[in-house]
């Protein structure tokens, strides 16, 4: 089947719904297309003690405030799940699942979107697939050797499954912390941070960061100094569970380790820690296989954007990936303004 419109969103979790908000208010014909088969986004397949950075209040979309959730001051992924579905609703948002979209082409005056269900034509195409669905593991000499279960951010769930069993946790980031707290009481946990931990104080949240990262893309824009960001601050939202861990002395980190090996893992001085799984909290990469047709990734594999519009392809708009695609944009509070910008450029564009 071929469909036509004039804007294809590429993704339908919280930086798909931001970008059919703005996309509806301008009056645009649009479709989302989600691979999911249910609302929510990734925030569905998290692991259960997954709370976010801030209040319900400074976690929301444009147009509709995060309600409350009862007995918790930072909303957990459930909650998310629930709110982003409401959401798609309250705004009747055009959302088509589950369709994956295999390509986007330049097709004369249009892109064309190939998906395992037919084909779209667009006048412009937003791209919002997010990093989750491509999680990023280190080249670790030795790795295919471990005897034991390896599995990376996305496929941990509970502390439950662990309980008992000696388990190494790789990262020192957010999801490095957190992951670390959550087994830090039922495991032999063994934490592992490329350097020191680094926390910010413990009364910065969500809200802070946003504004941070504000700031800097402000600055940057003005030809100011680089402030750093939300890097100069630190790597580790000391979240409640995070906090207690730490303060029981629970979150000692070891340095990097120089290989894998069949039981465990080995540092460069010979010393070894046994291990009955490695859990690799090394971050993501973006999702954007499906742009491949476009030829527009540089020698590093980075898109160039102005804001969130591609250089070379100005009738595409990357949103969601993080600070180069608008000041963390990669948060629920952070999607609205990029959001807004692309919607803004993509009626310029159609005006045209």
């Amino acid at each position: 089947m071929s469909h036509t419109t004039q804007v294809v969103v590429i993704g339908g979790g919280q930086s798909g719904l931001a970008a059919g908000y703005h996309l509806r208010r301008l009056g645009i014909d649009f479709v989302i297309l989600d691979v999911r088969t249910t609302p929510g986004g990734a925030w569905q397949h998290t692991w259960d003690s997954l709370r976010l950075f801030s209040p319900a209040a400074y976690s929301s979309l444009p147009g509709r405030l995060m309600p409350a959730q009862t007995g918790q001051t930072y909303p957990d992924a459930q909650h998310v799940v629930q709110y982003l579905t409401d959401y798609e609703k309250r705004y009747e948002l055009p959302v088509v699942r589950p369709v994956r979209v295999l390509g986007v082409h330049r097709d004369g005056q249009l892109l064309r979107v190939e998906t395992d269900s037919g084909t779209w034509h667009a006048r412009s195409v937003i791209s919002a697939t997010g990093t989750w669905w491509r999680p990023f593991l280190p080249a670790v000499p030795g790795q295919t050797a471990f005897e034991g279960r390896q599995l990376h951010t996305v496929e941990y769930r509970s502390p439950r499954d662990f309980a008992g069993r000696r388990v190494i946790v790789v990262g020192g980031g957010n999801s490095g912390a957190q992951i670390a707290a959550d087994l830090a009481y039922d495991t032999d946990l063994t934490w592992v941070t490329p350097r020191p931990p680094r926390y910010l104080a413990d009364d910065i949240d969500g809200r802070a960061l946003f504004d941070v990262a504000t700031a800097r893309r402000r600055a940057l824009d003005e030809g100011r100094t680089d402030s750093g960001g939300v890097a100069s601050l630190g790597d580790i939202v000391a979240v409640p569970p995070v906090r207690r861990a730490r303060d029981r002395g629970l979150l000692t980190a070891s340095p990097m380790f120089a290989r894998v090996i069949a039981s465990g893992v080995e540092w460069a001085d010979g010393t070894r820690a046994e291990a009955d799984a490695i859990i690799w909290c090394t971050g993501f990469r973006p999702a954007l296989s499906h742009l491949t047709p476009l030829q527009l990734r540089g020698r590093r594999g980075h898109i160039a954007t102005i804001g969130t519009r591609a250089v070379d392809e100005p009738r595409l708009h990357l949103l969601g990936y993080g600070d180069w695609t608008g000041p963390a944009s990669a948060t629920i509070i952070g999607v609205g303004r990029p959001a807004r910008d692309a919607a803004r450029e993509i009626a310029a564009l159609l005006a045209a």
